[in-house]
C-alpha cells in the first residue's frame, strides 16, 4: 500500500483515467464496427469523419499507438471508398 499522499491521489487519478480511456477505446471500437457494417457511401461517409476524429484523439492521448491510428483510418478509408 502506498504511504505518500502523493502516491495515494495518484492511484486514484490513475484509475479514473484509466476508466474515462477504457470507455472511449470502447466507443471507438464500436463506431469503427458500426462503419464496417455499413453497405452504402453515403451512410459511411459522415460515419467514416466521426471515427476519424475519435482515432485521432486516442492517439493524441496515447490511448492507442499513433501508427495503429493510422493504419485503422487508412483501412476505413479505403473500405468506404469501395462503397457504392
Amino acid at each position: 500500500m502506498a504511504n505518500h499522499k502523493s502516491s495515494l491521489k495518484r492511484i486514484r487519478s490513475n484509475a479514473a483515467k484509466r476508466l474515462r480511456n477504457r470507455y472511449q477505446a470502447k466507443t471507438t471500437r464500436n463506431a469503427i464496427k458500426k462503419l464496417r457494417g455499413t453497405t452504402s457511401k453515403e451512410d459511411a461517409a459522415p460515419l467514416l469523419v466521426k471515427v476519424i476524429s475519435m482515432l485521432d484523439r486516442l492517439a493524441k492521448k496515447n490511448v492507442i499507438h499513433k501508427n495503429k491510428a493510422s493504419n485503422n483510418k487508412s483501412k476505413l478509408t479505403k473500405f468506404v471508398n469501395t462503397l457504392k
